[in-house]
C-alpha cells in the first residue's frame, strides 16, 4: 500500500514538476521546446510553401511519375498566381500557351483593324496625278478623240471606277480565333491555379480538355466555310459531324475518372479522331480546286499543321524524354512543354492557311 501511496504522490508530482520547468527558463524542456519552436518559425518564415518531391506530393498531382520534384500543392490561390514567376515543375507549361495566348492576341487585333495596303496608296495617287502629264486635251483634234476615248477605258482609273468584288464573309475565321485563345488561356490557367486544391485541379482539368475540344472544332470553320462556300450543303454536314464529334468528346472527359494519367492514350485518341476527320473534307476540296493555285499552298500549310499536333501528339503519350532520365527534366525540357510548342506551331500554321483560303474567296467569290 507504501508502494502504491507512493507512485500516487508521484502521479500528483508531476503536473507540478512540468510547471516548474515551463516557469525556469534554464531546464531543459524549455531549452528543447524553445529550439523546436524557433527553428518551426524559421522555416515557415523561409519558406511557407515550399516544393515538394513526387512522392510527397498528395495523389492528384502525380500525373507523371518521371517528374520527380518541385511540385506545388494545396497552395492558397494568391500563392498560385504568384508562382507564374517562380520556377517549379508547371512554369513552361503556364508560360509556353500564355505567351502563346498573347501573341495570337495581338493577331487578332491586327485583323480586326484595317490596315491600308499598298496597292490602296497607288489606287488613290493615281486619281490625283494624270498619266501623260504632257499632254492635253486641248492639244487633240476631234480626229483624235477616239483615240482619248480608247486611253480612258484602258486605264487604271476606269478600273478604280468598277464595282469591286464584295469582302468574303470573315466570321469563320474570327471563329478560329476565338476557339485558340480559349484554348490557350484554360490550358494556362490549369496548369497555375491546379495546385490549389484536388477539386479545383479536376475542374481546371476538364476545362482544359474542353479548351482542347473547342480548338479542333474551330478549327474546321475557316477551311470548310471557304472551301465550300458555294455548296452550303457540304458545310452542313462537315461542320456539323465535327461539332457532333466534338459534343460528345467534350461529355466524355467531364467524367472524373477520364481526368487521370491512366487515360492519358484515351483522351489523346478522342482528339486525333476528330483531327482525322478533316481529311473528309480536305480530300473532298483538293479534289474539287485541284486546278485552284491557292490549294497547293493550303495543302502546305494544313500538312504542317498535322505534323505538328501528331509529333506533340506522341510526346505526350510518350512522356519523352523524362521516361529516359527521369529527374533530369523537371523544370525544363520535359514532355507536356514540347506538346505546348508543337500545339503552338499547329495553330499558327492553321494560321496561315485560313488567311489563304479568306484572300481566296475575297478574288474569286461564289
Amino acid at each position: 500500500m507504501k508502494g502504491l501511496s507512493g507512485c500516487g504522490n508521484l502521479e500528483r508530482s508531476r503536473p507540478q514538476m512540468i510547471k516548474f520547468h515551463m516557469k525556469n527558463p534554464n531546464s531543459q524542456i524549455t531549452r528543447i521546446r524553445r529550439r523546436r519552436r524557433i527553428k518551426k518559425t524559421k522555416t515557415e518564415t523561409q519558406n511557407p510553401y515550399p516544393l515538394l518531391r513526387f512522392e510527397e506530393a498528395p495523389e492528384y498531382m502525380k500525373d507523371n511519375e518521371f517528374i520527380l520534384d518541385y511540385y506545388r500543392a494545396d497552395w492558397p490561390l494568391k500563392q498560385a498566381l504568384f508562382s507564374l514567376f517562380q520556377w517549379h515543375n508547371e512554369t513552361l507549361n503556364v508560360w509556353t500557351h500564355l505567351i502563346g495566348f498573347i501573341f495570337f492576341v495581338g493577331l487578332t487585333i491586327a485583323n480586326l483593324m484595317p490596315v491600308p495596303q499598298v496597292s490602296d496608296l497607288l489606287n488613290i495617287l493615281t486619281w490625283s496625278f494624270p498619266l501623260n502629264p504632257g499632254s492635253n486635251a486641248s492639244n487633240n483634234s476631234i480626229m483624235d478623240t477616239p483615240k482619248l476615248i480608247d486611253l480612258k477605258q484602258g486605264s487604271p482609273l476606269e478600273m478604280d471606277i468598277s464595282p469591286p468584288l464584295l469582302a468574303a464573309t470573315r466570321w469563320p475565321f474570327f471563329v478560329f480565333l476565338g476557339g485558340t485563345l480559349f484554348c490557350l488561356l484554360s490550358s494556362s490557367t490549369c496548369h497555375l491555379f491546379g495546385c490549389h486544391s484536388h477539386r479545383l485541379s479536376l475542374q481546371l482539368l476538364q476545362l482544359d480538355y474542353i479548351g482542347i475540344a473547342v480548338m479542333i472544332i474551330t478549327s474546321f470553320f475557316p477551311p470548310i466555310y471557304y472551301i465550300f462556300q458555294c455548296s452550303p450543303h457540304w458545310q452542313f454536314i462537315y461542320l456539323g459531324g465535327v461539332t457532333i464529334m466534338g459534343g460528345f468528346t467534350i461529355i466524355t472527359l467531364l467524367s472524373p475518372a477520364l481526368s487521370t494519367g491512366k487515360f492519358r492514350p484515351f483522351r489523346a485518341f478522342l482528339f486525333m479522331a476528330m483531327g482525322l476527320f478533316g481529311l473528309l473534307p480536305a480530300i473532298h476540296g483538293t479534289m474539287l480546286n485541284w486546278n485552284e493555285p491557292y490549294t497547293k499552298s493550303t495543302l502546305v500549310y494544313e500538312s504542317a499543321m498535322a505534323a505538328s499536333y501528331l509529333i506533340g501528339t506522341m510526346f505526350y503519350v510518350c512522356r519523352i524524354p523524362e521516361r529516359w532520365k527521369p529527374g533530369w527534366f523537371d523544370l525544363a525540357g520535359h514532355s507536356h512543354q514540347i506538346f505546348h510548342c508543337f500545339v503552338i506551331l499547329g495553330a499558327l500554321s492553321h494560321y496561315g492557311a485560313a488567311l489563304v483560303f479568306l484572300e481566296f474567296r475575297g478574288q474569286v467569290g461564289c
